[in-house]
């Protein structure tokens, strides 16, 4: 039996390297400082807006002292129980070969399960988190770039105007410096995150030192009379009171860049005091000042002079917190496509040095449009607020399911262990996904109907490719036969000819193609597989060769669902196929299908047209592959499904 104290190490390739470093504390202290310019920052930009939304948001509480200790107890205990111990202390040692997110935990743990029915229910739950992650890429920038704007409304009600204007120019201008990569403004992210976190500790404290009867706020039991006095507003206010850890699933999903211990460290020691002498300062100000403060109760705690200089750091930090989940959306997007529920999208990689570092335009403008619509439609942080939460708190809600598998199928947790920390995480997640859902007529519908239509196209794309590959599978002439028989009519040409192809046995649609039309095969032929495996890097040799006789070889390329694919590089490395490859002596054959939509039973007719679509509109597989543009020949088919 597993220890549960032990399970899930080593957490990370970074913290191998830490580990084995001559310097380790001053490689942990750099990566630490890494994880606090990166990973926090949609969790450090929530002072903006979590503990005013909770008083004058859609909910509204009474301003008094039951109320704001309350509030604050709440959101310190939510902390501690939803970020500290379920993801830092205990999610985040469920690492894929040291990644981590949702779909890395999916392809985790969908192998473990015993039956196929809870496997399909594993993938679709895991599947479902992603959809919600685009929902909240698309609210996150919108939020944090706008509050932090409206900042200027509270130097001066004249520039108020002035709010709506600059926020959208900041966005476009965030959005069109994506193409360039961000390894260079990379380099900022640390240090301008350190100064953030470190002026609103500050200001907290100088407002708790002025009213220091706050402190006890950090009791549960204030929390717990806040229920017992007024359940009802008390769950309601729940919805506010998550957006105080929006940003918490980041710290999972960022652990394969800096680490497990990196990212606790900096959250144990830095980010986390920082947010909470924030929040007790704003409790603290509104003892003072009442209603006053609830314009903006994170600004108004910098004096006058003080306070532009506050909302140009705030959007600076607001940027770095966009910057931070829209790299995240294309990380996401690109281990969708490697495990097979996202079509072929053109990727460019931004760092020569870096694999990780990468851009999708379609997913970039695609997100730029809908943030910028989000920003016009909903004109106020407060108004966005109210879309905010549902996408993470279900994202949330779904990665403690996932953790119960790794529980008890991976590390084999007793029983007597396990149950108790899951019904803790699973009442607090359901509590704060539950009252989010009250928030749905005021907005929170749109990142529910934006993860709708993203899952059943993840889903639709993922059936129809597996009924695709079957009705292939099923037309398709067993090798032995055909080489047997081609191999002795057919004229056989210098030079080699590779057949890409889906399945690992039976005759490439394109090589029967070929043969029919040209009537030649070359001398050397080779039916070339690449397999995406369940894990972000495969290790062992890329490739796996097997002779079939008269110059034909079948040959497998595997690669983990984050790694760079490029094919020519891994044919370079190959041997035992005789002589080596030579790409302009090679010519690649691909396979391109023209789907019929039919009424065989698998899809409804309408998923078989979106899928078509999808299919039309996929990239190329020349492209995809790295393969050389003068070198690739296609060959149509078409197919029912």
């Amino acid at each position: 039996m597993t220890d549960p104290s032990t399970a899930g190490e080593p957490a990370s390739r970074h913290e191998d390297d830490v580990a084995h470093a001559p310097h380790r504390s001053d490689a942990l202290a750099k990566l630490a400082i890494g994880a606090v310019g990166v990973v926090f920052g949609d969790i450090g930009t929530s002072p903006l807006y979590a503990f005013r939304e909770t008083f004058a948001g859609h909910h509204r509480l009474a301003l008094d002292p039951a109320h704001i200790m309350g509030v604050i107890s709440l959101i310190f205990w939510s902390m501690m129980i939803v970020v500290t111990v379920k993801y830092v202390a205990i999610i985040m040692r469920a690492d894929n070969k040291g990644e981590g997110g949702s779909l890395a935990l999916l392809a985790l743990v969908s192998g473990r399960t015993r039956t196929r029915r809870w496997s399909t229910g594993i993938v679709l739950l895991g599947v479902f988190a992603t959809s919600l992650f685009y929902g909240d890429s698309m609210i996150t920038p919108a939020v944090s770039v706008l509050s932090a704007v409206e900042g200027l409304g509270v130097v001066s009600p004249t520039l108020g105007t002035l709010v709506l204007p600059i926020a959208v120019a900041i966005l476009i201008f965030l959005f069109s410096i994506q193409s360039g990569g961000t390894n260079r403004v990379g380099y900022f992210f640390g240090p301008i995150m350190l100064v953030y976190f470190a002026v609103i500790a500050v200001l907290g404290l100088l407002s708790i030192v002025q009213t220091p009867h706050v402190l006890l706020a950090l009791s549960p039991h204030y929390a717990v009379e806040f229920f017992a006095a007024d359940p009802r507003r008390a769950f309601l206010a729940l919805g506010s009171v998550v957006l105080a850890v929006t940003g918490a699933e980041a710290l999972y999903a960022d652990m394969g860049h800096f680490g497990r211990r990196p990212i606790g460290l900096s959250w144990l020691c830095f980010v986390l005091p920082a947010l909470i002498l924030n929040y007790m300062g704003q409790g603290a100000l509104l003892f003072r000042v009442g209603g006053a403060g609830l314009r903006s109760p994170f600004y108004m705690l910098a004096p006058d002079s003080l306070q532009l200089p506050l909302v140009i750091l705030a959007t600076a930090a607001a940027v770095i917190a966009s910057q931070a989940v829209i790299s995240g959306a294309f990380s996401v997007t690109q281990q969708a496509i490697q495990l097979g529920f996202v079509p072929r999208l053109r990727i460019e990689h931004t760092s020569a040095a870096t694999a990780g570092q990468i851009y999708i335009p379609i997913i970039n403008w695609a997100l730029m449009t809908m943030v910028i619509i989000l920003v016009l439609f909903f004109r106020t942080s407060s108004n966005l607020t109210s879309a905010y939460g549902i996408a993470v708190t279900g994202a949330m809600l779904i990665d403690t399911c996932l953790l119960g598998v790794a529980l008890t199928r991976l590390w084999n947790w007793p029983s007597y262990a396990a149950a108790p920390l899951l019904a803790l995480f699973f009442l607090v997640d359901g509590a704060y996904f539950t009252a989010n859902l009250t928030k749905i007529p005021d907005g929170g519908w749109f990142p529910l109907l934006v993860g709708l239509i993203v899952f059943t196209a993840l889903t639709t794309w993922s059936k129809g490719r597996h009924l695709m590959v079957d009705r292939l599978h099923q037309a398709a002439m067993p090798v032995g036969v055909f080489i047997k028989s081609a191999a002795a009519s057919a004229a056989r040409v210098p030079g080699t000819a590779v057949f890409m192809t889906s399945s690992p046995d039976g005759v490439p649609h394109a090589l029967l193609h070929n043969l029919k039309h040209n009537k030649v095969l070359h001398e050397r032929v080779v039916l070339l597989t690449v397999k995406i495996v369940d894990m972000p890097y495969w290790t062992e040799a890329r490739a796996r060769r097997e002779e079939l006789g008269e110059g034909f070889h079948r040959l497998v390329l595997r690669y983990g669902f984050m790694d760079e694919i490029d094919v020519p590089v891994a044919l370079n490395g190959v041997g035992g196929c005789g002589a080596e490859f030579r790409m302009m002596d090679t010519s690649f054959f691909l396979s391109r299908q023209t789907l019929l939509p039919s009424d065989k039973p698998g899809m409804m007719l309408w998923r078989e047209r979106l899928f078509a679509w999808m299919l039309r509109n996929a990239e190329s597989a020349m492209e995809f592959f790295r393969l050389p543009t003068n070198r690739v020949v296609e060959l149509g088919s078409q197919v029912e499904i």
